[in-house]
């Protein structure tokens, strides 16, 4: 059953060739991303002892992205590309924390949700590149990913579906929705994912 809703921007299919013309630097924050994403999931975890309903998934999360950063680094390494000394600023997820409530409850469903849309950004990135590389082993390799990744868009909206009414979960979420389009529509394209 799909929980997320559409995004309301659709990344234009240029900014995969620009990806591609620069994709060892994609790769690195690509690695990044994967890193980042386990740590949320076990932060929630960490966070929300008592919400033993989406613990057990919520783990299951983070070992498969913490999966997604080892295979993105054997890549790089077939390619002779290394991490990078310093993980930079992420102003794409610093924009959307920003749109974060500040109430303990309101930050947690804000929080879970904008997970959500990450998830859904990155597999519709994820499938831009699958479609436009060339090289086999890229096109298949995001594909791959692709598929894992609109599960996990999935997920956080069902997670919060546990706490909060479902209308005030999609209204929210409609709302936390259309402000990452409108951030996406004026960040600058870069070999990166957000």
């Amino acid at each position: 059953m799909k929980f997320s809703l559409d995004l309301s921007y659709n990344t234009p299919p240029e900014w995969a060739e620009q990806v591609l013309s620069d994709f060892d630097a994609f790769l690195q924050d690509h690695a990044d991303c994967e890193r980042k994403a386990s740590s949320m999931a076990m932060s929630f975890v960490a966070k929300c002892p008592d919400k033993v309903e989406i613990i057990p998934e919520l783990i299951e999360t983070a070992v498969e992205e913490l999966e997604h950063f080892q295979m993105v680094y054997e890549l790089m390494e077939k390619r002779n590309v290394q991490l990078p000394a310093s993980m930079p600023k992420d102003l794409y997820v610093d924009a959307l924390i920003k749109k974060c409530r500040s109430s303990v409850n309101e930050r947690l469903m804000d929080r879970l949700l904008i997970a959500s849309i990450l998830e859904c950004r990155g597999a519709e990135r994820f499938k831009l590149i699958a479609d436009a590389a060339s090289d086999p082993e890229i096109k298949s390799f995001y594909k791959k990913l692709w598929t894992s990744e609109a599960k996990h868009g999935h997920i956080f909206v069902k997670f919060a579906l546990n706490y909060w009414p479902e209308q005030e979960v999609y209204s929210r979420l409609e709302v936390l929705n259309s402000e990452e389009g409108k951030i996406c529509r004026e960040l600058e394209w870069r070999p990166a994912l957000h």
